[in-house]
């Protein structure tokens, strides 16, 4: 008997009852980081530490946590093991391998990143037989620049921008981006601003050992001379009005769009992902070399079809996918 997986805002084993990564409030569910989007008030959730640490500024209330270390194995089920691998997306991304005697093996990614930036633990794959990955950059176009050359061009951004008089402002999200984009600028010598939410979570990096280089919370009095991170969301709110001349850049994988600039209302775009491109996303396969794969998020139909042409048997979770889809893999769909 293989393992059956359902698809329906986030993914569920009903072989044993837990979810992955779901979407809204359910009884069990592994969380694979803390980002907001990742994050539901289950009643019992398994996690890294790290996470564990950083879900208490996203979800109040009481609940039971498992909180685990990497690399060690723990009782999910009276039948099923749980194990976690450091996924390199933020700070405390995991994956999680599962296995069951009958079953056998089950690789779940989430968020991942295999050439980690630093302000994650560095990625690692273990080998399964299923493979659950996620595939938002799944097309060959989004191969990701080296980061030193994407933090050259940012930095010459900035310090441009401190020379017409403005102050540069970087769209990057709260948790994870805001602390990647803080360590890159570390040798620009010029001082750094952060958005309120993402000074509290810079602040729970270094409760958990991240040695981050000097920065101050935004304060509109003293921002002249600042390069001042915040999130995206700010561009819909009034926060750009404390800072009267300003130019915006944005740190994002779709940087390497054509329209990216216009797409997030700014005045450059640079490459810096915390997500694989797609050469890491082949990089995944071939390392946990699995009998079958399922792909989500993003271009998930795309990169499947790409792994079957490869010889992989590779489907998108939770979508019909012909007649040709193997009996012994059940791919359910909740209406």
């Amino acid at each position: 008997m293989a393992w059956r997986v359902e698809a329906h805002k986030g993914l569920r084993l009903p072989q044993i009852q837990w979810a992955l990564d779901a979407a809204i409030p359910v009884a069990r569910s592994f969380v694979s980081h803390a980002h907001s989007d990742h994050v539901a008030a289950h009643k019992e959730i398994i996690c890294s530490k790290p996470t564990t640490r950083l879900l208490r500024e996203r979800i109040r209330g009481k609940r039971i946590m498992h909180s685990l270390n990497y690399g060690e194995p723990e009782q999910l089920t009276e039948d099923a093991t749980i194990t976690l691998y450091p996924a390199g997306h933020i700070l405390g991304s995991a994956q999680s391998l599962i296995s069951h005697p009958e079953y056998g093996t089950l690789l779940y990614t989430g968020d991942f990143k295999l050439n980690a930036g630093t302000a994650a633990e560095p990625c690692v794959f273990p080998q399964a037989d299923v493979l659950i990955m996620e595939t938002t950059f799944g097309l060959p176009r989004y191969i990701w620049p080296e980061r030193d050359e994407v933090f050259s061009k940012l930095i010459t951004f900035c310090k441009e921008t401190l020379a017409s008089g403005a102050n540069p402002v970087i769209l990057a999200y709260n948790l994870g981006k805001a602390q990647e984009v803080l360590m890159g600028l570390a040798q620009c010598g010029i001082p750094i601003m952060i958005h309120e939410q993402g000074y509290r979570f810079c602040r729970i990096y270094e409760e958990l050992g991240i040695k981050l280089p000097q920065y101050h919370v935004f304060n509109p009095a003293t921002v002249a001379g600042h390069i001042i991170i915040c999130p995206p969301h700010v561009r819909r709110s009034s926060f750009l009005k404390h800072i009267p001349a300003h130019r915006i850049a944005v740190a994002t994988g779709w940087a390497l769009d054509s329209q990216a600039i216009y797409r997030y209302g700014c005045h450059a775009a640079f490459a810096l992902s915390d997500h694989a491109d797609y050469a890491e996303l082949l990089a995944c396969v071939k390392q946990v070399n699995p009998k079958r794969v399922l792909t989500v998020h993003g271009f998930a139909r795309q990169f499947a079809e790409t792994l079957r042409g490869l010889g992989i048997e590779a489907w998108e979770a939770g979508k019909d996918n012909q007649l040709d889809l193997p009996l012994d893999l059940s791919l359910t769909k909740k209406s």
